[in-house]
């Protein structure tokens, strides 16, 4: 694999600007599960932060990943603060850390050759691009006002197609044209010129942001542990923890490192859970590696794992900082929108590019099905169901194509 230079030598100055624009980038998603589970978003940013330290700490400061609020556990944490309450939800998020531990172990004792065994290019290639396109709804709902589910209009239609080309069309001209350090943010100059427009059109509500404290303590939440909580909760790390391995394999396709043999799968794993425990701890949601900011960093081409330091940094200064978390949550939807549509797409580019660089030969019958089967449930959002267990999206994704990878013949001896 082709190795590309970090850029180590970058001035501090530079690094934390980055930095901010890794913490734009995940912001929106980052606050976003708290907000709809009715968690502390200040929280979350806490534990993104620490955790992200954490993860570095662990993996050697090696990979440019950041982690922030999963998605997975949205409407596992709301039955279960409904039925066990919020102390006991917390302590079960804390314990879905023992699942990456599990996880990393298996890693660490079969080595990383595991990993390319049964998840070879036609089989992490597909799920790469799911990462990404699985996605683009969301950010497509966005761009023109909605919610991310499509069901309530947040932003009039023509309104917000305009802001949300404002911000894509500056990113873009910026990543294309732009040199020098003005190359490394384009996605602060697609939100600051999208965030502009909204200001003009009306979209932004600064009463909030003044009615905001400028210092606020985050309120912990002291967890309990109940076994009902914890058992309901664990099978749901499945699909972070399939995510996890993708998005590693996708960063690493994008810096042209093997992240799975240096510092290892077990490492990243185990900091990712290490990361989940200290999060469950203090009361905020489970994090996990983001294809937001895999896509930041395959815009950019900023390598450097010190700006995912500096991104944690300001989380944690941030979530202390009431003015400030109030000015970013007034970012209007089609800002995040149009820059999304960006960035998901430049996922779904790494796993189209994982297949192209492996030669992956698609006249060959089993590679096609293997390919074909993972773009169409993952696109259209197949879900399979046990007893309230629910399997879908990127964890579906990657046990369809490892069974399929391994139970068909594979007859011209080619992946």
């Amino acid at each position: 694999m082709r190795e590309i230079p970090i850029q180590s030598a970058d001035p501090l100055w530079r690094q934390a600007i980055s930095g901010a624009q890794i913490l734009f980038v995940a912001f929106g998603a980052l606050v976003l599960v708290p907000l709809l589970t009715g968690l502390n978003p200040a929280l979350a940013l806490l534990g993104a932060g620490v955790g992200t330290l954490l993860f570095q700490l662990i993996t050697g400061r090696q990979v440019p990943i950041f982690l922030g609020s999963s998605f997975a556990f949205i409407a596992p944490i709301i039955f279960s603060i409904q039925t066990w309450g919020l102390p006991a939800t917390m302590g079960a998020l804390a314990c879905v850390s023992l699942m990456y531990f599990l996880f990393a172990g298996v890693v660490w004792r079969h080595g990383a050759e595991i990993v390319h065994r049964y998840m070879p290019p036609v089989v992490v290639g597909p799920i790469i691009m799911i990462i990404g396109l699985s996605l683009a709804a969301v950010g497509v709902n966005m761009a023109m006002g909605r919610s991310g589910d499509g069901k309530i209009e947040l932003v009039p239609y023509a309104t917000a197609m305009t802001v949300a080309a404002i911000a894509f069309g500056v990113t873009v001209i910026v990543a294309v044209f732009a040199r020098g350090f003005l190359k490394l943010v384009p996605i602060l100059c697609g939100v600051g010129a999208g965030y502009v427009a909204a200001i003009l059109f009306g979209l932004v509500d600064f009463g909030v942001v003044a009615a905001a404290p400028w210092f606020a303590m985050p309120q912990f939440v002291a967890p309990s542990f109940e076994l009902a909580a914890i058992l309901f909760m664990l099978p749901v790390a499945l699909a972070p923890a399939i995510e996890h391995v993708g998005d590693v394999l996708a960063i690493g396709g994008v810096t042209g490192k093997d992240y799975t043999e240096k510092p290892g799968l077990h490492r990243t794993l185990a900091g990712d859970g290490v990361g989940v425990l200290f999060s469950g701890l203090i009361g905020g949601p489970p994090i996990t590696t983001y294809s937001e900011v895999t896509g930041a960093v395959t815009l950019t081409k900023n390598y450097n794992p010190a700006i995912m330091t500096w991104a944690a940094v300001l989380a944690i200064i941030l979530a202390f900082f009431g003015k400030f978390n109030a000015l970013l949550a007034s970012i209007p939807v089609p800002v995040m929108g149009g820059i999304m549509m960006l960035m998901f797409g430049s996922v779904a580019s790494v796993g189209l590019n994982t297949l192209i660089k492996a030669r992956t030969d698609l006249d060959e019958p089993r590679n096609l099905v293997i390919v074909s089967a993972v773009l169409v449930m993952g696109i259209g959002g197949l879900a399979l169901n046990f007893d309230g267990l629910t399997l879908q999206g990127v964890s579906l994704c990657g046990v369809v194509a490892v069974v399929l990878n391994l139970i068909l013949p594979n007859r011209q001896g080619r992946a």
